[in-house]
């Protein structure tokens, strides 16, 4: 009347194998993995100690979680446990989430772009991809930083422009208050400090440091004191902290000062709103057949200005650019058609007024 069930009697066979089918991505991932040379990771393991879980096995588990929309290393660590696929992709060892979290975070950062490579070049050896039709699109993603710690290019600017005008106005002061001697010695300082170029922290360290040098030989002289003390507790330290500033913004308008690669820009769900402008990154992916084969993160929050470097990047991945790139209007503009045109590359992307331009009005 039933078929026969007891949990208690061994079955064969034993090889969890049997049970995965010969298409199922699982296999895809193992192949993928198992073709990577083992010097990859070599460099990331220093020896002695307790032996540790085989590198590839743990990027099989960490690739195919992924796969399957598991990013908790709890979650994977229990996958890994209770999951066919996973306890067969891992030999049936069972690494917990500590050692998952440890590898990914540590060990696996500096060959994931490596292994990423090579999985790609599978893919394309086995035809599951041919780089004809890239399909790329852009997402921007809040950075984990305090939105309220915003450096502004434009505000660095000006406020520094004010203060070398402070800086300016206080040597001319010292000149004035000194005779005629003195006052041919500072204005040699001041030529080298240069009124026409721009005032640097090092040259001004200079200047105070000859100053300082001069209120020891008259430390009566309470001008040249309280001239020496703004300098040294307050124009010098606010320079340095305007050209720090500079020196981390770049060739940006913004960034946090919590999460210093993080430029300010406006989130897609906050376009409608006119929400304010928060910390984030400009995300690019591009895919064909459903495989992701590029990938690139953008400190510049239009899409316009990222498609170049974000081709560039899938070149020196792939060793070639795609046949066709498919993308929205967000990419339309001059710089890019020309150079899609340049490398040969037929273009499917739309400019912003297309549809303007092709309605009856």
């Amino acid at each position: 009347m039933y078929i026969q069930y007891t949990m208690d009697q061994l079955c064969l066979p034993m090889d969890l194998e049997e049970d995965i089918p010969q298409n199922h991505l699982v296999r895809v991932v193992n192949t993928a993995v198992n073709r990577l040379d083992d010097a990859i990771f070599d460099a990331a393991y220093t020896g002695g100690g307790r032996d540790s879980y085989h590198p590839k096995m743990l990027t099989k588990v960490i690739i195919y979680a992924y796969a399957q929309r598991i990013y908790s290393s709890r979650q994977i660590a229990k996958a890994v446990r209770e999951n066919i696929m996973f306890m067969w992709i891992a030999g049936r060892q069972r690494p917990d989430f500590r050692t998952i979290n440890r590898f990914r975070s540590e060990r696996m950062k500096a060959v994931l772009e490596t292994v990423f490579t090579a999985v790609l070049q599978f893919l394309a050896d086995e035809n599951y991809v041919q780089l004809e039709h890239y399909f790329v699109d852009g997402t921007k993603i809040e950075a984990n930083a305090n939105r309220y710690t915003f450096v502004w290019g434009k505000a660095v600017v000006k406020h520094k422009a004010k203060l070398q005008e402070k800086v300016q106005t206080l040597f001319a002061t010292i000149e004035e208050a000194e005779n005629q001697e003195e006052r041919e010695h500072v204005g040699q300082d001041l030529s080298e400090l240069g009124e026409a170029s721009e005032i640097t922290s090092e040259k001004l360290e200079i200047a105070v440091k000859q100053l300082e040098e001069k209120l020891q030989a008259k430390p009566k002289d309470k001008s040249l004191k309280k001239a020496v003390r703004a300098l040294r507790k307050d124009l010098l330290p606010r320079l340095q902290t305007y050209e720090t500033h500079q020196e981390v913004l770049g060739n940006r308008n913004s960034y946090s000062k919590t999460d210093k690669d993080a430029t300010f820009m406006r989130m897609k769900e906050d376009h409608m709103r006119n929400g304010q402008l928060k910390p984030g990154y400009n995300v690019h992916i591009g895919t064909e057949n459903q495989f992701i084969l590029g990938y690139s993160v953008h400190q510049r929050p239009t899409d316009t200005r990222c498609l170049i470097p974000h081709l560039e990047k899938v070149k020196s991945a792939l060793g070639k650019l795609p046949a066709t790139v498919i993308a929205d209007a967000g990419y339309g503009g001059e710089e890019n058609y020309d150079y899609l045109e340049q490398n040969e590359i037929e273009a499917i992307v739309k400019y912003s007024t297309y549809h303007r331009e092709k309605s009856k009005a």
